[in-house]
């Protein structure tokens, strides 16, 4: 699954990003929404467009209010499976 594929997939999640927009969508953006909201499938879709480096550097690298944005329990679940199962993370 590809990037864009993986946005129109989980568009309900962007309800709010004008739709020629959705496109322009950051793998910042992208990595919070669905790993806050989206499903286990979602994550795994996101892992295999991304790669699972890209979303662990994009999760581990956010500070301060980005990272707030994400659930407290969701963060704390991501940042063991990413430090566990991602090779070459050392956080």
């Amino acid at each position: 699954m590809t990037r864009n594929q993986i946005i129109e997939k989980t568009r309900p999640l962007f309800w709010y990003t004008p739709e020629d927009k959705k496109q322009e969508i950051s793998d910042e953006l992208l990595v919070e929404r669905i790993l806050n909201d989206g499903s286990l499938e979602d994550y795994r879709d996101l892992v295999s467009a991304l790669g699972g480096e890209r979303v662990a550097e994009v999760f581990f690298s956010a500070k301060g209010r980005q990272k707030d944005n994400y659930y407290p329990e969701i963060h704390h679940f991501f940042s063991l499976v990413l430090a566990k199962y991602v090779q070459g993370n050392t956080h």
